[in-house]
């Protein structure tokens, strides 16, 4: 049975879980977030390349290479900043 501290609790993990940020794994999806994104930020380290995408509501992440990076950032069409 619920008692009021389970749902407090379920409540709070669910707006905990909503602010995080969400990892996308195909380039198909990140160029379909791509287009209603307000800016992306690139974090470049080493090998990697991190591209975060901010939309109205969630920020999305997505790791690549930086031939790939680069050429994901060519044709996305919102703000880059880079770190």
């Amino acid at each position: 049975m619920f008692n009021r501290i389970n749902i407090f609790n379920f409540k709070i993990t669910n707006l905990v879980l909503s602010k995080l940020p969400k990892e996308i794994l195909s380039e198909e999806k990140f160029l379909e977030l791509a287009d209603f994104a307000v800016h992306c930020r690139v974090k470049r380290v080493k090998d990697t390349v991190k591209l975060k995408l901010r939309t109205q509501k969630h920020l999305y992440t997505y790791k690549t290479d930086p031939n790939s990076a680069d050429r994901l950032l060519s044709s996305i069409n919102c703000d880059i900043i880079e770190l």
